[in-house]
């Protein structure tokens, strides 16, 4: 132990807090609560043969700690929720990616509120709904919302109706077509849409449609009438699975690839939706200590707590956790764990999809070894290779008729693309004149002539057949590599064909091993392929801008460093063209007025063709 921390300990209060423990760089490896921090923090120091795997590990890394002293055991839970979420603690459970859980926001703040997708919260007046782990579903939800509701999304008030008011999607507020109240009460079906209380929404489009057909206002009454079709529709497809209020059914699985916590939403007695969340850190820990992991975190966040949540289990901070969210509610909170009935069979409901959705996760991840370590030991397998091609490298061979003529290398390890050793070569000894061996062996003398041995990889790939494998063989073997594998991949068939093998290596079709080849090669080519357009089009640029008088090779440059595109070039105004470096106003204007000719050529050439039609 540390003297640090020995020195601390003899100075912990016997006060409610929270505790903050550091390795001995200075980061914060674990925050954990206590009603005594004297008691709780000295129990981690002393005999550890009741701990965990992963406790005495967080102890064995400990250099130093904080605490910090609260006035009550809720004020440490919350302090507790805080900071899990600012440090992420290595040795603390915490929710899979949690930053990246979208909300639903209405900005209420607003004359006339918006409704989109956000991933942060403000303290802005704002309504905020969620957090959900489907971003798609929350896409589609906000478009059936926008279908329902007229809403407007444009980020500023407009001064004139845009498309969305002439397609019926908007009222267009920013143009006075609808009162302020009406698009309040809109908005207020909205909000209760969000909450999953259709039953609320349809009570109040009727007796809005209703008072408004009374008025002879027949145009607003028919639009409300829509609008309560449309509501009644999809709560057709909600089902009542309890008597009634506001509920989270909350289920819990575990498996070899982590913990899960399924999450069922019912509000007014109707199931309206569903998320799963994925904890990381959930090894060596009790279900008990996961599920109120969870519900500190899940709930420190969420913008709604109802007033049950059902849990599958009992655990030791139930009345702390209720206290703490009576408090965040305003309102009681009962965490109850149903034996039997309705309730109880919600909660198992949910525990059943928590174990589908690792089933499938398991499911995906055995897939995903098998296309990528899996395909690298079928490929060293079929290849007869001693040493697995974790590491290689592809070669491919770009050009049109012997211009602009390009190579590329692309890396994979463990069967993945790794982008950040990818290279890419101009070839300057074929230039005019096709020539794919001689451009063969520039690239290999480039990449391999001074390479040492210990930054070879474990296998080459060249595409292309026999000539280009003897030409990559011949810099290769020259240069003293005498024993890493160098293959050639035809471009027909994707036939291997091996150093000093007349009979090519034919992969079995749908094995792992030919898909990884196919993938290293395909993404050679497009590597290949895309350095090859790039450089013709500056060529081509560079081929327009010559016929210009006063632009030279240092403005040309300079133009396309500004720029980018010839259609930028020929957008921008004498004024931009003026600005880019090495350019002055006479050498713009002179760009600027030639682009005009052309297309005033252009157009006359087009009226020509009009006439003769």
């Amino acid at each position: 132990m540390p003297d640090v921390v020995r020195e601390k300990l003899k100075l912990l209060p016997e006060n409610p807090g929270v505790y903050i423990m550091k390795n001995a760089a200075g980061k914060i490896i674990y925050v954990g609560k206590a009603v005594v921090l004297k008691n709780r923090v000295r129990q981690y120091f002393q005999s550890q043969r009741n701990h965990t795997p992963k406790v005495r590990a967080m102890v064995a890394n400990v250099a130093d700690f904080e605490f910090i002293m609260t006035a009550s055991e809720v004020e440490a839970l919350i302090l507790e929720c805080n900071l899990i979420k600012k440090h992420r603690p290595r040795y603390n459970i915490s929710l899979k990616d949690d930053k990246s859980y979208p909300y639903v926001k209405v900005t209420l703040q607003e004359a006339f509120p918006r409704v989109y997708l956000t991933h942060r919260i403000a303290k802005d007046g704002a309504r905020y709904f969620g957090p959900y782990t489907n971003v798609t579903a929350v896409h589609e939800s906000l478009k059936l919302l926008r279908r329902l509701f007229p809403l407007r999304n444009c980020k500023t008030l407009q001064d004139r109706p845009c498309l969305e008011y002439h397609i019926h999607r908007c009222l267009a507020p920013c143009v006075g077509k609808v009162e302020k109240e009406e698009y309040d009460e809109m908005i207020r079906s909205v909000l209760l849409f969000l909450e999953g209380r259709t039953e609320a929404v349809e009570r109040e489009l009727e007796a809005r449609m209703k008072a408004a057909a009374a008025d002879y206002q027949f145009e607003l009454a028919a639009r409300l009438r829509d609008q309560l079709a449309a509501v009644k529709k999809v709560a057709e497809k909600q089902n009542i699975v309890t008597g009634a209020g506001d509920q989270d059914a909350i289920g819990m699985a575990r498996a070899a690839v982590g913990a899960c916590v399924q999450v069922f939403f019912i509000r007014s007695g109707k199931m309206i939706g569903r998320e799963h969340f994925l904890l990381q850190g959930s090894e060596d820990e009790s279900d008990e200590a996961l599920l109120a992991a969870f519900l500190q975190q899940y709930y420190h966040r969420a913008t709604f707590i109802p007033r049950e949540i059902l849990l599958p289990m009992e655990i030791a901070e139930r009345e702390l956790l209720e206290t703490w969210l009576a408090e965040k509610k305003n309102a009681a909170v009962q965490i109850l764990v149903p034996q039997r009935g309705t309730k109880h069979d919600i909660v198992a409901m949910a525990a059943s999809n928590a174990e589908k959705f690792l089933a499938d996760e398991a499911a995906k991840i055995q897939q995903a070894n098998a296309q990528t370590l899996g395909a690298v030991e079928e490929l060293g397998k079929y290849l007869g290779l001693k040493k697995l091609p974790n590491r290689m490298e592809c070669f491919d061979i770009s050009h049109i008729q012997g211009s602009e003529t390009v190579a590329s290398m692309v890396v994979f390890e463990g069967g993945l693309p790794k982008k950040s050793d990818y290279r890419r070569f101009k070839i300057q000894s074929t230039e005019g004149k096709p020539d794919d061996f001689l451009s063969m062996r520039e690239v290999t003398q480039r990449r391999y002539g001074d390479l040492p041995e210990d930054e070879l990889p474990d296998l080459i790939v060249i595409d292309g057949g026999k000539g280009q494998l003897s030409s990559a063989l011949a810099i290769i073997r020259g240069a003293g590599h005498k024993d890493v594998p160098v293959v050639g991949l035809a471009k027909q068939f994707e036939l291997v064909f091996r150093e000093g093998e007349s009979d090519p290596v034919v992969l079995p079709r749908h094995s792992q091993a030919l898909y990884l080849i196919e993938r290293i090669r395909d993404e050679a080519h497009r590597f290949a392929i895309t350095y090859h357009r790039n450089l013709r089009g500056k060529r081509n640029l560079v081929s327009v801008l010559d016929h210009i008088v006063g632009i030279g090779p240092t403005r040309r440059k300079a133009l396309w460093s500004t720029f980018g595109t010839l259609a930028k070039i020929k957008a921008a105004s004498v004024d931009e063209l003026a600005a880019a470096p090495g350019m002055n106003r006479p050498a713009a204007e002179a760009v600027a007025q030639f682009f005009a000719a052309e297309r005033e050529l252009r157009g006359t050439i087009k009226e020509a063709k009009g006439e003769n039609a």
